[in-house]
C-alpha cells in the first residue's frame, strides 16, 4: 500500500509541474519554462522538480506532450464518432474556435504559442511540435477528401489550401482576444471557417 500512495503522490507531483509549465509556458513562452522557475513557483526543491524530469529539455517535450493531449481531448475526441467528411469537419470546427477562445491558460491557446516559439527552430521540441501538428493536418486532409468525395465540397478544392485557412483562423483567435480586446473571435472565425467549407450561415 505503500508503494502505490507512493506512485500515486509521484503521479499527482508530475501532473502539477506539468500544468504549471503549461501555464507558465502559456503567458511567458516555452524557453521561460525552468526547473528554477517551477521549484519558486510551487515552492517545491530543483531536486524535486528535476528528479521528475531529469533535464529541462524533457520538461518542455512533456509540456508540449500535455499541450497537444489537451488539445486532442477538447477538439478532437467530442467530434471523432461524427460521420467523415463535412459533418465532422463541422464538428471540429465548432470545438476547435471554443478551445482556442477558452483554452483554459492565462496566455491563451497554448498551442499556438508553443508553434510560433519553436517554428523556425531545430531540436527535439520543434520537431515534437511538428509531429503533432502534421498528425492534425492530416486528420483534417483525410475529413476534407472525404467531404470531396460525398459531393459536399467542390472536386476542385485545393485541400491543402483549407487545411491552411481553417489554421489560420484558429490561430488568430488568441491574438486578437488578448492583443486586441475582440470579444467575438470564436463567432467570427467559426463564420471565417464556414465560409471556407461553402456553408451558410445561420440566420
Amino acid at each position: 500500500m505503500a508503494g502505490r500512495a507512493s506512485a500515486q503522490a509521484a503521479l499527482e507531483t508530475r501532473r502539477s509541474v506539468l500544468h504549471a509549465a503549461a501555464e507558465l509556458a502559456s503567458t511567458d513562452g516555452l524557453d521561460s519554462v525552468t526547473i528554477g522557475r517551477l521549484a519558486d513557483r510551487l515552492k517545491m526543491s530543483k531536486a524535486g522538480v528535476i528528479g521528475q524530469f531529469r533535464s529541462k529539455e524533457n520538461l518542455q517535450l512533456e509540456t508540449v506532450n500535455l499541450v497537444l493531449d489537451d488539445f486532442r481531448t477538447r477538439v478532437w475526441q467530442p467530434v471523432r464518432h461524427l460521420e467523415a467528411g463535412l459533418p465532422r469537419l463541422l464538428g471540429v470546427c465548432a470545438s476547435w474556435v471554443r478551445y482556442a477562445a477558452d483554452p483554459g491558460y492565462s496566455g491563451g491557446c497554448l498551442l499556438t504559442q508553443v508553434t510560433y516559439d519553436y517554428d523556425a527552430r531545430t531540436g527535439a521540441v520543434h520537431d515534437r511540435i511538428a509531429e503533432g501538428r502534421t498528425r492534425w493536418r492530416d486528420t483534417l486532409r483525410h475529413d476534407i477528401d472525404a467531404a470531396v468525395s460525398a459531393g459536399d465540397l467542390p472536386a476542385a478544392t485545393d485541400t491543402a489550401q483549407v487545411v491552411y485557412a481553417l489554421e489560420a483562423l484558429a490561430g488568430g483567435i488568441t491574438p486578437a482576444r488578448l492583443l486586441h480586446g475582440d470579444d467575438q473571435t470564436e463567432d467570427w472565425a467559426l463564420r471565417g471557417m464556414h465560409t471556407i467549407l461553402g456553408v451558410r450561415p445561420r440566420d
